[in-house]
């Protein structure tokens, strides 16, 4: 392969899904992942070793980002705030991680670079989530501006493959790139059964369904 590209990988399936894709077109990968201290930290990690071995990643990077726990004001990171169960809203929820997108992609700017990247790989959905501002296709559109202009390297582009899907076309689409969605984890709140009730989880599991097909990872309740 002479393409490289940084993909962010969480862990949870679209972001594993956008590091297939990039595979698909021919870039080597080098993996990205971000510790927070959210509550799935560990889980979430494990997924991401995992998903590494299983798409032969040659180099790969954990790096610590505790100071957004430290910033606070949203329940991935204050236990002391309640994830929400009761399904999405108009409104943004208390799930959303102040500019955490925008984060993640100024060190996967640095990180491209440095390692002379093409690309930078995120898995950001706008038409079927939550709802998170950094989640938007200008958003992204603006990011990669200031990337281009902050490293002097006009060739780094963000490529989001999935921006415009749904978590259905998602789901067919890990199926045809044979992905392994077993290995990923989406809940917000849980690390060995996932709660089902979350924002998250809800938006998984409406995928699963909507695209007629079973999820292999267990649920502690089931929408």
């Amino acid at each position: 392969m002479s393409k490289k590209a940084v993909c962010v990988i969480s862990g949870g399936m679209d972001s594993t899904l956008c590091a297939y894709k990039a595979r698909e077109l021919g870039y080597e990968i080098i993996a990205l992942h971000f510790d927070y201290n959210q509550r799935t930290m560990q889980k979430e990690r494990k997924c991401f070793n995992q998903i590494c071995d299983e798409l032969n990643v040659a180099k790969k990077l954990i790096l610590d980002v505790s100071f957004i726990a430290d910033i606070g004001g949203n329940a991935l990171t204050d236990t002391s705030l309640e994830v929400p169960k009761t399904g999405l809203s108009d409104e943004l929820p208390i799930t959303y991680v102040p500019f955490r997108n925008g984060i993640f992609l100024s060190i996967a700017g640095a990180l491209a670079q440095k390692e002379q990247c093409e690309a930078v790989f995120i898995g950001v959905v706008e038409e079927d989530s939550s709802g998170y501002p950094d989640c938007s296709e200008e958003f992204i559109t603006a990011m990669n501006k200031a990337i281009n202009l902050g490293t002097s390297d006009e060739s780094i582009k963000l490529i989001t493959p999935l921006v415009h899907l749904s978590k259905a076309d998602i789901v067919k689409e890990s199926v045809r790139l044979n992905v392994p969605l077993e290995l990923t984890w989406s809940c917000y709140e849980n690390s060995d059964l996932a709660c089902g009730v979350c924002d998250s989880c809800r938006l998984r599991l409406n995928g699963f369904k909507q695209a007629r097909i079973s999820d292999k990872i267990a649920y502690k309740q089931d929408i």
